[in-house]
């Protein structure tokens, strides 16, 4: 697994501990945005190292029966201001993932591709039949993250699998950098008492997706070997305004929550929903978390760590 040590890795890394305590995990990681921390309770063998490292990532392969590639740099913002970075990783590294899994001979691949390939596509919800425009270099490096994925199933009859993830939160997810998502990033604020930044007018929309919906389709279709000649989004189908969030983190943490509004931020999508029958239909026993519930978990996480930062 690349990028086991990340928010959603190293929930993975447990969920497979908790559902397949039989399977034997291996992690890759160079720690870039991951953290050993969030391997402390783990059960896995942890490999330090770059998916830029062709030759390491290459040694660990050959152990390799399904590879669940997650590395990634991550954020719309920070692929604006830094592009080569965010293309060397996510483009450039998939490739070598893909390399080191034909090379090994591995039977199945996951990547995780995101919702931002869909860019300014109007439609709602967005099917995975519908058209593609990217509007940041984060998105396009996503494209091309799952068009490598599915050109190797193609050219090279590998069982490839192109999950695209749409705005996955809960525990873990760093709330303390500039590029942080947004619901780590208002909880954090909120807690503190420090008021939210919303960048545009709040109507907004997005299809929150909790993490561990996330990680029992990603362990399912691992398990399972399931492998599609098309990407299939990873989520179900929700519609939730950045104003909604607010209200429904505000009575969370029943507290009123103050909000600072800024110009759009370049990159940024304005809608976003899954079409979710086919990624419903392939994984069909994924454990779906509410919005609500997993605010609630995610609001709890955030809390217990502000508690244990407080003990001397």
């Amino acid at each position: 697994m690349t990028g086991g040590a990340g928010f959603i890795g190293s929930n993975l890394v447990d969920y497979f501990n908790k559902h397949f305590p039989d399977q034997r995990v291996v992690v890759f990681d160079d720690f870039s945005s991951g953290s050993e921390a969030n391997l402390s309770n783990s059960s896995c063998e942890l490999v330090v190292g770059s998916i830029l490292d062709f030759p390491k990532l290459l040694s660990v392969s050959k152990q390799a029966k399904s590879v669940i590639h997650l590395a990634a740099r991550g954020s719309v913002p920070r692929s604006v201001a830094m592009p080569r970075a965010t293309h060397d990783v996510n483009s450039l590294g998939t490739l070598n993932v893909l390399e080191a899994a034909r090379e090994s001979k591995v039977d199945h691949i996951i990547v995780a591709s995101s919702s931002s390939v869909y860019g300014s596509n109007p439609s709602l919800p967005r099917s995975e039949f519908d058209w593609t425009r990217p509007l940041s270099p984060y998105a396009a490096s996503k494209l091309a993250t799952e068009a490598y994925a599915l050109a190797y199933g193609s050219s090279y009859g590998m069982n490839t699998l192109a999950m695209r993830f749409f705005n996955v939160y809960g525990p873990r997810q760093n709330a303390d950098h500039a590029y942080a998502a947004v619901i780590p990033k208002f909880i954090s604020a909120a807690i503190s008492n420090i008021p939210v930044t919303i960048h545009g007018d709040g109507s907004q929309s997005r299809d929150f997706t909790y993490v561990e919906s996330v990680c029992s389709a990603l362990a399912s279709a691992s398990i399972g070997g399931v492998s599609y000649p098309q990407p299939v989004n990873t989520a179900f189908g929700t519609k939730t305004t950045i104003t909604q969030l607010v209200g429904y983190i505000s009575e969370g943490l029943d507290c009123q929550i103050q909000c600072e509004y800024l110009d759009p931020r370049v990159g940024d999508v304005k809608e976003s929903q899954a079409a979710s029958e086919l990624f419903e239909s392939l994984l069909p026993d994924v454990h779906r978390v509410g919005l609500l519930e997993g605010l609630d978990r995610t609001i709890q996480w955030f809390r217990d760590q502000e508690r244990d930062s407080s003990i001397v």
